[in-house]
């Protein structure tokens, strides 16, 4: 959803959840390939098999915040100021902006707040006030902010976000290595080594920042249900 300049689609919601439209209803489907500037610009379809009204308006829910260099769910946390997106200094990042983070982009729960350009340095400009998120909120913009600063952040100091929807290596004694595991139905998960090829540790090192797999062991047991098996990459996941 570019035109509005409104981040990355975080829900779309149907049955009219915002309210019912007053003006005529779009009479063909729209076919956008998600690289377009404009929806206008996106491929249509005349041939509708479903008759529509205000019952069926469509809503949209976007981001005004991402996570970058890491995966949908993890990785350096980046602001929408206008036109730009802005780096967060992990001096003025704290719990509740992560809980705040997580559930805008519809990631579950934050697992991991990370200082130190953990997941890369940013090149955009930094974001000059203190976000003081109570943690309830439902958007970081909604965030009460605090032009206050008692230092100076650059881009080494970008912090980095870990939600709960991703995925984790556990047991390993760092971020970077461990048992792999995967958060699904509310719970943390293993992965069944069974039928799995050796590029899929290179998505999952990917995944996490990582850089890519220095070796495969066998990881310390875990006592937690197994989410995943057979899992064959293609590496460009």
């Amino acid at each position: 959803m570019v035109t509005v300049g409104c981040g990355s689609p975080v829900e779309v919601l149907g049955a009219a959840e915002f309210g019912r439209g007053e003006g005529q209803v779009w009479s063909e489907v729209l076919q956008c390939r998600g690289n377009k500037s404009q929806t206008h610009f996106c491929p249509k379809s005349s041939s509708l098999k479903h008759n529509c009204s205000h019952d069926n308006d469509v809503g949209l829910v976007c981001a005004g915040v991402l996570l970058v260099n890491g995966s949908r769910c993890s990785g350096r946390v980046e602001v929408l100021h206008g036109e730009s997106w802005f780096t967060v200094c992990d001096a003025d990042f704290n719990q509740q902006g992560a809980e705040v983070v997580c559930r805008e982009l519809g990631c579950g729960s934050p697992v991991e707040v990370l200082g130190a350009a953990a997941f890369g340095r940013g090149e955009g400009p930094v974001w000059s006030e203190e976000l003081q998120c109570r943690g309830n909120e439902s958007q970081i913009h909604f965030c009460p902010k605090s032009s206050s600063l008692k230092h100076n952040c650059s881009h080494d100091n970008d912090v980095g976000l870990v939600c709960s929807d991703s995925v984790r290596l556990a047991d390993g004694g760092s971020r970077c290595a461990g048992r792999a595991e995967v958060f699904h139905r509310g719970q943390w998960g293993t992965i069944c080594g069974a039928g799995a090829n050796f590029i899929a540790g290179f998505v999952m090192c990917k995944e996490l920042g990582c850089g890519e797999p220095f070796r495969t062991d066998a990881a310390v047991p875990g006592s937690a249900p197994i989410w995943m098996s057979h899992v064959k990459c293609t590496g460009s996941e």
